[in-house]
């Protein structure tokens, strides 16, 4: 999917839930986020209509209680929220992000390792897939 909408942070956190298990009804999407939230029932179900308007969450409603489900991956909304991320704040140089994590993040010797090989593997694909 290419054309994603842009996805609040609040958004982001009902998105997970319907990730982690799906179709649930609000109330369970509600029971879902009410330990890590402080948003009213009201808050959700308006973050429930924006998904939905958004294309990004359907609607069974061939139940007594509509149903609702992801229309989109997490992995597709990853790959779009990083692109944004990159674009918005290194100016689209995916160089500078990795320069700068590499530089300012603790990474573990196993982190380390696996970038390696991940870099390696991409040297070997030519660099440019």
């Amino acid at each position: 999917m290419v054309n994603l909408p842009n996805i609040s942070d609040a958004e982001w956190k009902v998105m997970k839930v319907l990730w982690e298990k799906s179709p649930l009804t609000s109330t369970e999407i509600i029971n879902s986020l009410k330990d890590s939230t402080n948003w009213s029932p009201k808050t959700i179900h308006t973050l429930i209509s924006r998904l939905v308007k958004k294309e990004v969450v359907g609607v069974n409603k061939d139940f007594p209680v509509n149903k609702y489900f992801p229309l989109v991956t997490e992995e597709e909304c990853r790959k779009v929220e990083t692109k944004s991320f990159i674009q918005k704040v290194y100016d689209g140089s995916l160089h500078l992000l990795i320069k700068n994590f590499i530089k300012y993040e603790k990474l573990t010797s196993e982190e380390i390792n696996e970038l390696r090989r991940i870099l390696d593997e991409k040297s070997k694909q030519g660099g440019d897939k």
